[in-house]
């Protein structure tokens, strides 16, 4: 299965086998499993095995790192980039040993709690701070791939519209219409093409997409398409229509409005703020 999240799994109890798509790997009480947004992994217990997992949307994972990189990182397009620069391993085991993952335990039954009684609200902080505690003890355990962070670009990116919506394993189509469009932004995408490429009917391809996503198959190609043109913007000499007609978006006009509706400026404008001073 793979979820649209980052996933966090204490192994509390017992043992097994994790299965994902980049191997096969034995877990025991005392690791913490790591797993990329949209990453396939399985498990096969040995005997009997107890875990706690942590469902983590990925724009709160970047909304984090652009704070705590605030000196260098100015949007979430820039700690997008970062991330993916310095977590190339979409599935780790962190061996905390079952002494330190101990630590966790009464913060993880807390945190249980909390989500079971689902008033958020009130519960928000309590439930920041306990995330906090527990991703202060497993953070020196992530491996991470070294880079000079420097400040690349000045640009402001609007937020996205909050999401209420339950995690659920992916389904296959859903991830396969996600990575058509992430593959080709270019191609000239309807909700027609889209489905009769993943074998659904429009309306059913929307539904699970959705649910999947969090957003329309349209709505995520504008999102690709806005990070992709960013991308060019940063780091080639493409006039700003040819960037547009790269990525997909024939019409200057239209690319100019749905870019500035994603990232709050134009490409014109964003392309000027990467090249101001530091």
């Amino acid at each position: 299965m793979a979820y649209d999240c980052v996933k966090i799994i204490v192994v509390r109890d017992g043992s097994a086998f994790l299965f994902s798509e980049f191997g096969q790997l034995p877990v025991k009480s005392g690791d913490v499993i790591l797993l990329g947004a949209n990453v396939l992994a399985g498990s096969e217990p040995e005997g009997h095995i107890t875990v706690t997992t942590i469902y983590i949307d990925t724009d709160y994972v970047l909304d984090q790192v652009r704070w705590q990189y605030a000196a260098f990182l100015e949007d979430r397009l820039d700690a997008q980039g970062f991330v993916e620069r310095i977590y190339t391993e979409p599935a780790q085991i962190l061996r905390l040993g079952e002494d330190r993952a101990g630590m966790l335990m009464p913060w993880l039954d807390e945190m249980v709690a909390l989500s079971l009684k689902r008033d958020f609200a009130r519960d928000y902080l309590r439930m920041q701070a306990l995330w906090f505690q527990i991703a202060y003890v497993i953070a020196p355990f992530i491996k991470v791939s070294p880079v000079r962070v420097s400040p690349s670009q000045r640009a402001h990116i609007r937020p996205t519209l909050p999401r209420d919506r339950r995690f659920a394993p992916l389904r296959v189509e859903a991830r396969q219409a996600a990575a058509l469009l992430r593959e080709h932004p270019a191609r000239v995408w309807t909700l027609e093409k889209l489905a009769a490429e993943v074998h659904l009917s429009p309306s059913r391809l929307s539904s699970v997409f959705v649910e999947a996503y969090g957003k329309t198959p349209l709505t995520f190609l504008t999102m690709v398409r806005a990070e992709h043109l960013a991308m060019l913007l940063r780091e080639t000499d493409l006039t700003v229509g040819a960037a547009m007609q790269r990525v997909g978006w024939r019409s200057r006009s239209h690319g100019t409005r749905l870019f500035r509706e994603y990232v709050g400026v134009t490409p014109g404008y964003y392309r000027t703020m990467g090249a101001q001073p530091v």
